[in-house]
């Protein structure tokens, strides 16, 4: 008889990579002054970096995808610091 365990195993472990993805795409809270990380790192499809702050046109339609290299940032200095550019509209 077949062992299912190979199965099982991979379960789990897609189980897992979907919740790290999932707790990171809702916004993590952030370590500096106890409050949240809502500045989204998006990557345009011309694989620009840009960051979009709240009240901006776009920050409401923007969705953050991990898998594209997208994240959140707790600053603008943050983002600029890794290499992310503000939004012009």
């Amino acid at each position: 008889m077949k062992s299912n365990k190979p199965i099982s195993r991979r379960f789990w472990s897609l189980a897992a990579l979907w919740l790290t993805v999932w707790f990171t795409a809702i916004g993590p809270s952030s370590a500096q002054d106890g409050g949240e990380c809502n500045i989204k790192g998006n990557v345009s499809t011309r694989g620009e970096r840009i960051y979009h702050l709240p009240g901006q046109k776009y920050y409401d339609e923007t969705r953050i995808s991990p898998s594209h290299g997208e994240r959140w940032f707790c600053s603008e200095e943050e983002a600029k610091a890794a290499g992310w550019r503000r939004s012009r509209v």
